[in-house]
């Protein structure tokens, strides 16, 4: 369920702005229009959604994390500061092979899942932080943390909606846990990367029109036309049905509704973790009165899939310009003639 929730928000431009020098007090790093940090005068600063924070020199880099998102591990791997991770919950969500074996050496404990945290086991590990979404019915939990004397961080990457602004957290990161350099080189890299691959979608003959996401239940959640879902797919130069739509979140429709929309669609993309279309068809039979599942090409999330772990919403959090390359793949095979799909999967 975890990740079909994921799923509906998924998600990741441009509004980094270069670091000055460090200790002016108006040289906030903005991560997004909801997040931005700065150092000044030996305090690190915050400002995280509705939360603000403030870190004396002597409390970070952290040395001891637990992670309460399988979707922050992303971040830490492509810092290689897995070793610094003493905790995560759900441990059967994550993708991270190294990760993975510190679980098994139990140098990485387990400490609940979404549903209950094991509180007690946290605040005797005595973690330096703990990096997590904020879910309102979780703020007793926090409390106690908190009066325990354990910092609980709120990150919610997961709602941002420009690809490089998902990536970008990884600045912050890189400044909680000492590795800036890593981070600052990692977030160029990606950004470079990504325009690069956004100006070849460019050089394409034609736009497809696509179609996005799937049923659950009677409700179709179709992205919204400012989801990260719609910027990728405008991006690698291909028109999404729902372009002309403002929304950052996904929209509730019926089969009919989309069904009306879907006249002409050749792609559809993000169609969960379906095995086939026949396993797709048997779950829903009214994907079969559509165009795209009968004539067009239909790809999954699934291309990096262990159990329920899936890395599309791990290091694909990080890897904007991976995920964009799968979608010009898709749409413009012949502009990348050589390169095989990272997080997507084509159905058959």
């Amino acid at each position: 369920m975890k990740q079909k929730i994921l799923l509906l928000f998924t998600v990741f431009s441009l509004i980094a702005c270069k670091r000055e020098t460090k200790n002016s007090s108006s040289d906030w790093t903005n991560i997004s229009s909801r997040t931005r940090f700065k150092e000044h005068e030996g305090v690190l600063e915050l400002k995280s959604g509705n939360f603000s924070y403030n870190f004396k020199k002597n409390q970070t880099p952290f040395k001891k994390i637990i992670l309460l998102n399988a979707s922050m591990a992303g971040y830490i791997s492509e810092l290689g500061a897995e070793n610094l991770i003493i905790g995560v919950s759900s441990p059967e969500y994550i993708y991270s092979d190294k990760i993975q074996s510190l679980i098994q050496q139990g140098k990485i404990q387990n400490v609940g899942s979404e549903q209950k945290y094991d509180v007690e086991k946290i605040i005797s590990m005595k973690p330096d932080a703990i990096f997590t979404n904020h879910i309102a019915s979780f703020d007793n939990t926090y409390e106690l943390l908190k009066n325990n004397g354990i910092q609980v961080i709120f990150l919610d990457e997961y709602m941002e909606q420009k690809p490089l602004e998902k990536t970008a957290y990884i600045k912050l990161f890189g400044e909680f846990l000492g590795k800036e350099k890593e981070a600052e080189t990692k977030y160029k890299e990606v950004e470079k990367n990504y325009s690069n691959l956004k100006q070849l979608a460019s050089k394409a003959k034609e736009k497809p029109v696509v179609l996005a996401n799937e049923m659950y239940g009677d409700v179709w959640y179709l992205p919204g036309g400012n989801t990260s879902v719609a910027h990728y797919i405008s991006d690698a130069n291909a028109n999404y049905i729902m372009k002309d739509n403002k929304d950052e979140k996904a929209l509730t429709m019926s089969f009919e509704e989309v069904y009306a929309k879907a006249n002409g669609v050749q792609y559809w993309v993000n169609a969960g973790s379906h095995p086939s279309k026949k396993e797709m068809l048997s779950m829903n039979p009214f994907y079969g009165k559509l165009d795209v599942f009968n004539k067009g090409k239909i790809y999954t999330i699934a291309g990096r899939e262990k159990l329920k772990a899936n890395d599309f919403f791990e290091s694909g959090v990080v890897r904007a310009d991976l995920i964009l390359k799968d979608y010009i793949k898709i749409f413009h095979p012949e502009l990348l003639p050589d390169y095989q799909l990272t997080y997507m999967k084509e159905l058959h």
